[in-house]
């Protein structure tokens, strides 16, 4: 080897090891966007693995900002993805929720700022356009200045206005004003020891009127296929399993995207985390994630 390849062959290694100090300084961004869009962290994982495949290899001596550049390739991915997303999730077996992230392991991922990131928000979210989802995601949780964002869609900063305005509108119509994170927990922890003992008037007590439980077994577990409405029907529904459903569970508390969560274990395993949504009126959703798909994040052994 001569003294100029082997030159050469070490400015390759050094370009691409600053390119990968890069990547990594910018990914917990890239995969907060991803994760937001996408509603699950094994996918927004692989497509912020895409991202770095496409730096990687692309000229980058042609990019003046790698931070807008590798913000644009995640959020380009992410529509894109949204689009199959919910072309699969169209044939998903009972009620679709969020995979949980758990925020007490990695507060980074709401560090910058938490909005878009609860599970109620997320769901709404659900419903927008890919393209409303983005600019509502980089606007409302990085807040990217609007001519930026439209740089990244590709449209025009007043399209741009008009796509967070439409967004913002969409997520406050379709959620009460939700309690502060410590009366969460206290409706949670008291929702839970209601559940256990299966004590009915407590369960309604705690329950907004037009209250909802949504199950989300997947394929595999056994869980309830359509969501369950009212408050005396969930506090009858939950009330009726009790004696089977909390036997050997011991429960745990963690912050999953960034509100509490009761974490379930049976012999040692996860198979289930719950939490709720809840505002003046009472719970308005409990969210029961039981899919084993989706519980990676908590399935460590207890401490």
């Amino acid at each position: 080897m001569t003294e100029t390849a082997a030159s050469d062959g070490d400015e390759r290694a050094d370009d691409l090891e600053q390119a990968a100090a890069v990547f990594a300084r910018l990914r917990p961004r890239l995969f907060g966007i991803a994760y937001r869009m996408l509603g699950s962290a094994s996918e927004a994982e692989d497509l912020v693995q895409e991202t770095w495949l496409r730096w990687q290899t692309y000229d980058r001596s042609r990019v003046a900002n790698p931070a807008a550049f590798l913000a644009t390739t995640t959020t380009r991915l992410a529509i894109n993805a949204v689009q199959s997303a919910r072309a699969r999730r169209e044939t998903y077996v009972g009620p679709w929720l969020p995979e949980p992230v758990d925020t007490g392991a990695d507060p980074q991922l709401g560090a910058e700022r938490g909005e878009a990131l609860s599970f109620a928000v997320l769901l709404l979210l659900e419903r927008l356009s890919p393209t409303e989802r983005a600019a509502y995601v980089l606007r409302e949780a990085f807040d990217y200045p609007y001519p930026q964002i439209a740089e990244i869609l590709g449209h025009s900063e007043v399209a741009v206005r008009q796509l967070v305005s439409r967004a913002r509108k969409h997520v406050v119509t379709g959620r009460r004003t939700p309690v502060s994170g410590e009366e969460q927990r206290r409706l949670l922890t008291a929702f839970v020891a209601a559940a256990r003992t299966g004590d009915l008037a407590e369960l309604e007590k705690l329950l907004a009127a037009d209250v909802t439980s949504y199950s989300d077994g997947g394929r595999g577990v056994r869980a309830s296929r359509i969501p369950v409405v009212g408050a005396l029907r969930v506090a009858r529904y939950v009330a009726a399993f009790a004696d089977r459903f909390w036997v050997g569970v011991d429960v745990a508390w963690a912050s999953a995207n960034g509100q509490e969560a009761a974490v379930l274990r049976r012999d040692g395993a996860v198979f289930a985390v719950v939490t709720v949504d809840a505002s003046a009126e009472g719970i308005d959703r409990v969210l029961w994630m039981m899919n084993p798909d989706k519980l990676a994040a908590f399935s460590a052994p207890a401490s």
